[in-house]
């Protein structure tokens, strides 16, 4: 986004680099001086900040660059002062930067200077407190189930790639899901195969039938593993040794993290309930509780933007193409813009195109007809369907419809007739 600053008149510019401690500001007045000051994180620096701010008796544009969460305490006291506050982009400031001053040489006043040299030329744009405009508990709980999931990843990976390597290599390929509470559960009480074969075949099916939990043909499942038992190459540890015991608080620890993602998963459901965009997006094909959740907690108010394809551009699915005199390159998404958004959106691509007929699924055929078995035809054709959910998914929010299944007729011409007059 752009916007002129060129032509305003009696307006105040104020750059801030922002830090974990205290942010560097520079200030260029409506007559061009500048001024240059420290401003500590603390309320009593904010509050004589906002005075001086106001004290200049002109309009004030202020620019900062994201830096981890530690520009969000400023930006909301001076948006709740009353100011503009507009964000710059890290990748802008890297290359003004070093276009600027020729140098990859990097501090503090540098970076001062290119946020003011950049919001003078308007390369800028509006920031949107997550607080201010009501979304930061949508935020936080898609963060918070993020966080989890990853921890639980990386638990799982210790388990299947250090632990079950070492005591019981073969029950692997019985874990089929992430999702498998009751895997670890049931490993938990039979972690080596000495713990299943102190008992007979029919004193295990007898013990372990509720442990085990619902299986289908569980009486032949429970031989199997039995038997898979027997035949194990796992080192020979006495179940009651220190080494099982650490095994059993990785366990423990993979299904308390478990609960805890369905406990969050429970909570979002909960807490959205009376949002009706959330409401909208379960109706779309492979958007599900999470994804709902991740595409709210990043986009916020998604009517902010005024067409689709500036929710593209924020998506990063923008089309961009190197042309230069008689080459010109292949399109490509950009991926500049909101990567948890854009994979958001691909895995409810990739589950659409798994259900019953949809506009989603029909569009991914006819995308790879050409040549079903191409790997990379096929990725192209997911990319194609996610963006295609994001134009949909903003059609149905900024013009408060609901999503309606049906097939996009085509004339011969290939083009989509309109439905109105």
């Amino acid at each position: 986004m752009t916007i002129n600053f060129n032509n305003a008149q009696g307006v105040a510019l104020v750059a801030i680099d922002v830090a974990k401690a205290k942010n560097d500001v520079l200030v260029q007045l409506p007559n061009g001086t500048r001024k240059k000051f420290k401003v500590a994180n603390k309320m009593k620096d904010y509050r004589e900040f906002i005075t001086y701010l106001s004290s200049l008796g002109c309009q004030c544009h202020i620019g900062l660059e994201a830096t981890s969460n530690y520009h969000r305490p400023i930006a909301y006291h001076l948006q709740m002062a009353g100011f503009t506050v507009y964000f710059v982009s890290s990748l802008a400031a890297a290359r003004t930067r070093e276009a600027l001053h020729n140098s990859w040489d990097k501090n503090d006043p540098k970076d001062a200077q290119v946020i003011l040299h950049l919001l003078r030329t308007g390369v800028v744009q509006i920031y949107y407190d997550p607080l201010i405009n009501k979304y930061n508990d949508i935020q936080e709980l898609a963060k918070t189930y993020q966080q989890i999931s990853l921890r639980k990843v990386r638990v799982q990976h210790s388990i299947m790639n250090h632990y079950l390597p070492l005591y019981f290599p073969e029950v692997e390929m019985f874990f089929h899901s992430s999702r498998a509470l009751w895997f670890t559960h049931f490993i938990s009480h039979y972690p080596t195969p000495s713990s299943v074969l102190k008992y007979t075949q029919d004193e295990f099916i007898k013990v372990a039938w509720e442990v085990v939990g619902r299986k289908v043909d569980k009486r032949n499942w429970l031989i199997n593993f039995y038997q898979t038992a027997q035949e194990s190459i796992g080192l020979p540890l006495e179940e009651n040794s220190q080494a099982i015991d650490m095994f059993r608080v990785i366990l423990h620890e993979h299904q308390g993290l478990c609960k805890r993602l369905k406990e969050i998963e429970e909570t979002a459901d909960s807490f959205l309930q009376g949002n009706n965009d959330y409401k909208k997006l379960l109706s779309i094909p492979g958007i599900g509780p999470i994804l709902a959740l991740m595409i709210l907690a990043e986009v916020g108010d998604l009517r902010r933007f005024k067409h689709y394809r500036q929710f593209l551009k924020f998506c990063g699915f923008n089309l961009s193409t190197h042309q230069s005199g008689y080459f010109r390159g292949t399109s490509k998404i950009s991926k500049y813009g909101n990567s948890k958004l854009r994979y958001a959106f691909w895995l409810a691509a990739t589950v659409a195109i798994r259900m019953r007929e949809n506009t989603f699924r029909k569009k991914f055929e006819n995308y790879i007809k050409q040549d079903p078995n191409n790997d990379d035809l096929k990725r192209k054709g997911y990319t194609a369907v996610a963006a295609k959910m994001a134009r949909v998914v903003f059609g149905i929010i900024k013009n408060e419809t609901n999503y309606r299944c049906y097939f996009e007729s085509v004339i011969p011409s290939g083009r989509i007739p309109s439905v109105g007059p």
